[in-house]
């Protein structure tokens, strides 16, 4: 098991959220909160406020950014083998529909094959309140086995 996945077992999704912006501190701008975790998932959500907001009154598209490159990252930490390292090396991403609320970023790697070294494409999909997806994002992991 990941140390991250084993410390936001043992904290719970505030205390670890938390953690990770410490250690990360660009991702505090979004005030997230990593509500799940486990191998091939992760649930980041971002409250709708004034601070992540663009000229149209709607959540930035680097706020967006910022919550896939969080989810994606913790997923693929979550699920890489014991000792390995990954770095993020790339993102596609499409803007579907104005965020005007608070969003979920879904981070879903249950279809790769995280046993090789190599790159990884994570997909992660940004939610609203309504559920209307409003983000993807194709994330390219580059996975070395340790």
């Amino acid at each position: 098991m990941s140390q991250a996945l084993s410390m936001f077992n043992s904290v719970g999704p505030s205390a670890f959220t938390h953690m990770v912006c410490q250690m990360a501190p660009y991702f505090s701008t979004i005030a997230p909160e990593i509500s799940e975790l486990k191998p091939g998932h992760a649930v980041v959500t971002v409250p709708f406020r004034k601070e992540v907001t663009n000229h149209l009154a709607s959540v930035h598209a680097i706020a967006l950014c910022n919550a896939a490159e969080l989810a994606g990252g913790m997923m693929t930490d979550a699920s890489v083998p014991a000792g390995a390292k990954w770095i993020p090396k790339g993102m596609t991403v499409e803007y579907l529909a104005k965020a005007k609320s608070q969003v979920r970023a879904v981070a879903d790697g249950a279809g790769i094959d995280w046993s090789t070294a190599g790159d990884k494409v994570v997909p992660v999909a940004i939610f609203d309140e309504s559920d209307v997806k409003v983000f993807t994002a194709n994330i390219t992991m580059n996975v070395k086995l340790g």
